[in-house]
């Protein structure tokens, strides 16, 4: 199939892409190569695609309409994999306007090409930042999501509401995969995984929000991707009457589906910070501050549905994910990729 990822040079887009291919789909990879961190490690994730002969890259932002819908036109793609966004909770306080292009304009550009050229499945990120301050644990597909903390968190909403609203007038498969806190190699600079281990190595302190009263579901990159490949190759279908409440009578006759993918076990804060010290052999100096506008104390997934879709549920164990996001750190910062 010839399949359209987007994000192509994120931190999800590259293994999602890389894992298409080697299963022999042929890959459009698009991406603005913008700076909201370093340009270079977009274009070191992207050199891991370049040299395979069934993957083309289209530098372009998803919130162009004029491009975008030529890209539709053109390519006719069999399915989407929709990754394209602004991320993070904090920078949504300091550029919301970023928010709005990119992850309200843009997935209005995604689901009106997929509309017209007959996408067969269009799979997108979520996020768990749409469960707000719920307090009832695990986060259930089933929970309400009207009370968001976050612009990001209200973007990615909206993009279910507008996905639903797509598969129910236009009969388009489309499938949200809420993510949990994605960790491992190829990671982003503004995530905890990297801000800490960069910090500890160069013997400076760590910021611990909420001074420490923090549980995060840890989610393994290869999980995720094992996941979001998994549900690409079941396009939605309808719910069963019996899986869905009176209040959605709408998505009894949609083909339209939420997921969280999550490792269904939330780990303290300064638990991911012992395993960081672990693989490094160094103890962080720590710096105790108080809860983060828009940030949540816990996040925990519950995987049942996904595991009854796809047959699959993320068990990567924590410290041997953060081993191997520490020793790609350090071979990364050692020169083996350039930057």
């Amino acid at each position: 199939m010839k399949i359209l990822v987007t994000g192509t040079a994120g931190f999800i887009g590259m293994p999602v892409a890389l894992r298409l291919l080697a299963n022999g789909h042929r890959v459009v990879g698009l991406d603005n190569l913008n700076d909201y961190y370093q340009v270079s490690l977009k274009e070191s994730r992207l050199s891991q695609l370049t040299p395979h002969t069934n993957f083309r890259f289209v530098k372009m932002d998803v919130a162009d309409r004029t491009g975008m819908a030529d890209v539709f036109s053109c390519e006719k793609f069999d399915k989407v994999v929709h990754l394209a966004a602004q991320a993070g909770v904090r920078y949504s306080l300091e550029n919301p306007l970023a928010y709005v292009d990119s992850n309200l304009l843009g997935f209005a550009n995604i689901l009106e090409g997929c509309r017209h050229t007959q996408v067969q499945h269009l799979v997108y990120a979520s996020s768990s930042s749409v469960y707000g301050g719920n307090t009832k644990m695990p986060f259930s597909e089933h929970d309400n999501v009207d009370h968001p903390v976050s612009l990001y968190a209200a973007t990615k909403k909206a993009n279910e509401l507008m996905a639903h609203t797509y598969s129910h007038l236009y009969r388009l498969p489309t499938t949200g995969l809420r993510f949990f806190t994605v960790y491992g190699p190829w990671g982003r600079p503004d995530m905890a995984p990297w801000l800490f281990t960069q910090a500890i190595l160069a013997g400076q302190p760590i910021d611990v929000f909420n001074h420490g009263n923090m549980r995060r579901d840890f989610t393994y990159i290869d999980d995720i991707v094992e996941g979001v490949v998994r549900v690409l190759d079941r396009p939605a279908t309808p719910y069963p009457n019996e899986d869905v409440a009176q209040t959605d009578t709408a998505t009894h006759h949609t083909p339209y589906r939420i997921f969280n993918i999550g490792n269904h076990a939330p780990v303290p804060l300064l638990d991911f910070i012992g395993c960081i010290e672990n693989a490094l052999g160094q103890t962080a100096k720590k710096r105790f501050l108080p809860m983060q506008p828009g940030d949540v104390a816990a996040t925990f997934a519950n995987t049942d549905a996904l595991n009854d879709w796809v047959g699959f549920t993320p068990d990567t164990p924590l410290q041997e994910g953060v081993n191997r996001f520490v020793g790609w750190y350090l071979n990364y910062h050692r020169g083996a990729f350039q930057r």
